[in-house]
């Protein structure tokens, strides 16, 4: 019970600061890419890379702490839910080539961000 605590804490500090950042990356400029949804999902795979890549075995944390950190931090942090009913609202106001753009570097965005989490932390934890 202690745990799931945590986990739901973490959870609401990840939905407050994703908010945050989704809040400083509005875009006003009319052309609709989605700037907060994808900072947050870049940050948030990046992050994640990090901890699993090496931090989580280096360090030897508790089973608890990794999911209090993944799963309650980070799980709420990120959104797949959000990147996927913005991309369906781009298709559907006729932005193909926004969302085309979004959907391609979402995914290649968080594949090399992922890629730099993990070279990140075995070049400078390790």
């Amino acid at each position: 019970m202690k745990k799931l605590v945590w986990i739901g804490f973490a959870g609401a500090v990840g939905a407050i600061t994703r908010t945050t950042i989704g809040h400083l990356m509005m875009d006003n400029s009319g052309v609709g890419f989605p700037w907060g949804t994808f900072s947050v999902n870049m940050i948030g795979t990046f992050l994640l890379c990090c901890f699993v890549g090496i931090i989580f075995s280096k360090f030897q944390v508790s089973k608890e702490l990794e999911e209090i950190i993944t799963i309650g931090f980070i799980g709420s942090f990120t959104t797949f839910s959000a990147f996927s009913i913005e991309t369906i609202l781009l298709v559907e106001n006729e932005q193909m080539l926004t969302a085309l753009l979004y959907v391609g570097t979402t995914i290649i965005g968080g594949l090399f961000a992922g890629k730099l989490g993990f070279y990140t932390v075995r070049k400078w934890v390790v």
